[in-house]
């Protein structure tokens, strides 16, 4: 079994520029307090790491 996490959405994409934006349509996260369950892989791990005051991890699985 893969291991995964959990990603919510705590920011808003708004005023914020175009490349954090992507990253957050990169992830599948749209609107505020919207969760995803994503692989643990280190592309997904330097996604959020580009973003930290936007997401958060919620919960580590696996």
């Amino acid at each position: 079994m893969a291991k995964t996490i959990v990603v919510k959405q705590i920011g808003s994409p708004i005023r914020r520029p175009q490349i954090q934006r992507a990253t957050l349509k990169g992830l599948g996260l749209d609107k505020l307090n919207r969760t995803r369950e994503l692989e643990d892989t280190p592309a997904v791990r330097g996604m959020v790491a580009k973003i930290p005051h936007l997401v958060s991890i919620i919960e580590e699985r696996g």
